[in-house]
This record gives C-alpha cells, sequence and structure tokens, in this order.
C-alpha cells in the first residue's frame, strides 16, 4: 500500500495528541490525504510532506495541516516521541525531530530548491547557517520551530490556510524598508492548497540571548509583590524603561508598515457595529458579559458618533507581551499572524495602529493580575473597590508600565494614543470581551482577569462622562 492509503488510519488518533492541532475536544470524523510530495526518495530517511485535510464529527469546515513524514525501518530512540505508526516495512513519525530531515530542509532553502509544488525560497542576500544541526525548540503551540545554531530559525506553520501568511507578508514587507525591529527574514517555504498560494514556513534570524517580554514584566510583578513597602518605581525589577523603550518599538513598527504597504480609511460607525455584534454573540456564549454590556454598548456608541474617517494601515493585530523579544541591542516584535481564531481575510485588513495599543495595555492588565491571582484569591481582587494592598500594588504596576507604554510610543509616533480616548477605550474593552469568552472555553481560572478590567474601563469611562 501507498503512504496516502496507510497514513490517514493513523492519525485520527495521533493528530489530537499534537500541541499544535487546534481542534482539541473535537471528535475527528477521518482524516485524508490532500497532498503527498515526496522530497527524499533513497536512503533513510525517506521524507515525504503531507498536507492532510481533517473532517469533524459536527460537519465544521475541514482544516488542513501539515506534517514532514519522515519513515526509517527503525527510528532512533530519540525519534520514538514524534512516532505516527507502522507504514509498510518502515515506521512513520514526525520528521522535524530528524536532523538528517532539519539539514536536508534548510540547505532545500539556502539553495532555493522546488519539489513538485513546494518551492524553498531564499530572500536575496540572507545569510543562512550551515554545517549546525537543526533543533526542535519547545516553546510553542500553535506552530513547530527549529533553530540552527544561533544565527536560522525556522517556523513551520502547522495549520494550513489558502492566502499568504501575514506573518511572512509583513516580514517581507519590514524587510524591505531595512527594520530592525523584527528578526530578519532569510527565507519561506511555500506551496498550493486549492489553486491558492500558501505559506508552508519561514526562516528568520534568530534572536540569540533574548527573554520574552511577558517573562521579563511577570518577574517585574513579582519583585514587587514580595516587597513589603516599597512602590513600583522604587522596586530594582521596575519594568516602566522597558515598558517606555517597548512603546517606542511598536510606534516604529508602525510608521515602517505605513512606508511599505497601502494605508486606508475606515468609517467609525462600520467599526462600532462589528463591535456591537461581537459583544452580542459573546453575551450569548458567556452570559458572565451580560451585566456589563450596557455601558460596553455604549462606548462603542461613542466611537460611532465621532467624526469620520478613521486612518488605517496594516498592524501586528494580536500584539501582547508575548509577542516581543529582549535582545541586548533592543525590543523585536514577532509572530505577525493577527488574531489567531480570526479569517485570514479579517487578519489582513488595514486596521487602526489603535488595535495593537490596546493589545498592548491589555497584556500588562494581565501580567499584574495574573501574578496576583496566585497570591490572592480572585474573588478579592476582582471588585473594583477592592483596596488591599496586593490588589493596589498589581494596579499601580499595570498603571505605571500602561503610561510608560504611551509615553514611549507617542515620543516615536509624536502623537499620545491616549489623546484618543474614546477609541482607545474602545478597542481595549473589544479585546477584553474576545478575552473573556477565551478564556471561558479554556482557561476559565483566567477568566477573571478581563471581566475585572471591563469594570475598570467602564467605570473609567463613566467617571469621564460624569455620571
Amino acid at each position: 500500500m501507498r503512504l496516502d492509503e496507510e497514513l490517514p488510519e493513523l492519525l485520527p488518533e495521533w493528530l489530537p495528541r499534537q500541541r499544535w492541532f487546534a481542534a482539541k475536544g473535537r471528535h475527528v470524523r477521518s482524516v485524508a490525504v490532500a497532498s503527498s510530495t515526496p522530497l527524499r526518495t533513497g536512503g533513510e530517511p525517506l521524507l515525504d510532506h503531507v498536507l492532510l485535510a481533517v473532517d469533524f464529527a459536527d460537519d465544521s469546515p475541514v482544516q488542513h495541516y501539515q506534517i514532514l513524514v519522515a519513515r526509517r525501518e527503525q527510528p532512533r530512540g530519540e525519534l520514538e516521541h514524534v512516532v505516527i505508526g507502522p507504514v509498510g516495512r518502515h515506521i512513520a513519525y514526525d520528521g522535524l525531530w530528524d536532523t538528517a530531515v532539519t539539514t536536508w530542509l534548510l540547505d532545500a532553502i539556502r539553495t532555493g530548491r522546488t519539489v513538485g509544488g513546494i518551492r524553498f525560497v531564499p530572500e536575496p542576500g540572507a545569510e543562512i547557517a550551515e554545517g549546525v544541526a537543526g533543533r526542535v525548540l519547545g516553546v510553542e503551540q500553535s506552530n513547530t520551530s527549529v533553530s540552527w545554531g544561533e544565527q536560522s530559525i525556522l517556523k513551520l506553520f502547522r495549520r494550513v490556510q489558502p492566502g499568504v501568511n501575514p506573518d511572512l507578508e509583513l516580514h517581507r514587507a519590514l524587510r524591505s524598508v531595512d527594520s530592525n525591529e523584527v528578526a530578519a527574514l532569510q527565507g519561506a517555504v511555500e506551496g498550493v492548497l486549492h489553486g491558492e498560494p500558501v505559506t508552508l514556513g519561514m526562516l528568520q534570524d534568530f534572536a540569540a540571548n533574548s527573554a520574552e517580554g511577558w517573562a521579563m514584566a511577570q518577574a517585574s510583578v513579582r519583585d514587587l509583590l514580595a516587597e513589603g513597602d516599597l512602590r513600583a518605581d522604587e522596586v530594582g525589577g521596575d519594568f516602566a524603561a522597558e515598558a517606555s523603550r517597548l512603546g517606542e518599538t511598536i510606534a516604529v513598527v508602525h510608521a515602517e508598515l505605513r512606508e511599505a504597504l497601502a494605508t486606508g480609511e475606515a468609517d467609525p460607525r462600520t467599526m462600532a457595529g462589528a463591535w456591537h455584534d461581537r459583544l452580542d454573540a459573546s453575551v450569548a456564549d458567556v452570559p458572565a458579559l451580560a451585566a456589563c454590556a450596557e455601558p460596553i454598548h455604549a462606548i462603542y456608541d461613542a466611537v460611532a458618533a465621532l467624526a469620520g474617517p478613521l486612518p488605517t494601515q496594516r498592524v501586528h493585530g494580536d500584539l501582547h507581551l508575548g509577542q516581543t523579544l529582549r535582545t541586548p541591542h533592543g525590543w523585536l516584535v514577532i509572530d505577525f499572524e493577527g488574531e489567531p481564531a480570526a479569517p485570514l481575510a479579517h487578519r489582513v485588513r488595514p486596521d487602526s495602529p489603535l488595535r495593537d495599543v490596546a493589545g498592548m495595555l491589555r497584556s500588562f492588565d494581565y501580567a499584574a493580575f495574573h501574578q496576583l491571582s496566585q497570591w490572592e484569591q480572585s474573588g478579592d481582587w476582582t471588585d473594583p473597590d477592592q483596596d488591599s494592598q496586593l490588589v493596589w500594588r498589581a494596579r499601580e504596576w499595570a498603571d505605571r508600565n500602561r503610561s510608560a507604554f504611551c509615553d514611549g510610543y507617542a515620543l516615536r509616533a509624536g502623537a499620545d494614543p491616549r489623546e484618543q480616548a474614546v477609541l482607545l477605550r474602545a478597542f481595549e474593552l473589544d479585546k477584553a470581551v474576545y478575552e473573556v469568552v477565551y478564556e471561558t472555553r479554556f482557561r476559565p481560572a483566567w477568566a477573571p482577569i478581563p471581566l475585572a478590567s471591563i469594570s475598570r474601563l467602564t467605570a473609567d469611562a463613566q467617571s469621564d462622562a460624569g455620571v
């Protein structure tokens, strides 16, 4: 039997166990091989690029995933954890963990190889690693990354959707204007799905000796909460200077995206209408939102009343501290895929840069109150009138770093995002509503964080209006 006949029988059980599988908890009815491209046909390991079509019992749309399927008669011991199962006289496994596969893969990008419908495309002048073994990094969930020394890193997009992935598109655009705020693009792996181009992977400079923004912020909050009588600006781990530098970096990225790609305009009434619809759908999903729906709708109505149109451009679309890296030279922004649950057509639309600013402001709240939740029961800090010392400290940290970020952004952008308070607050609320739905579904213990933020944001809006 052929690979595309035997492999699908193994996958309904294997796929849901993979951390990158996006449909956990849903019953897989069947898995079919949508396409199979032999990459290595002699010796060991055999290697095929396999594009899967996953069908679900709830009749929801088919999802497509990719695997680099390697086959050996007897895989080495370190590959046992990625074994898929027997195929003919070989054992099939996820080839990204095999150094022979990653060596082949990097060489294919460096030399610009084309195999069937798959193109390995190096960027002009890129310095791609050579002579080092590839190593899978264990930090991602929806994708898989492989690094070669401290020079190159490949992100393989496990779920494949028709169209050019915005992560690749925006990195190419930023490379065209010599951006220093992202890890430089070295190459890509591209293919075809249903007659449309698809992005399979992208190779970038490896950000050596870097720290994730979320981890740095969490450490800063821990330092503050552990102190008995110091303010946020007196603690050794104060994050405000970094938050300000990060604000500058985001402002520069926005300016570079305006330079590289087209800009546009949006009608505030249309924007507010979309938020109203999302809020109504979210309340139906999460009844806990019903109590705050009326003041949120009022804030969206205030946006609809703004004089338009509003300037738009390409933005990150899912910006938070986890999408940033602090290197010895400054901040880098990563993962320009946009909001994961949104359709690709939505993720590539121009939007207000305030969406990214609001996303980062939400992330500072998350950093403070996620850490607080480890110290104090959620019922003690979700009440906006709660004034315990730890709650006061968490709010002080969040406010200080939110302000510092906006200061840095204003320094480079030439305009303070806080001057557009109505629009910025609405973007924050739209993000917080999305967060409540997400956390309720997947991390219920985290749901009080965005719910508490919604209470604060709506109370602030009423205070500003003199209510």
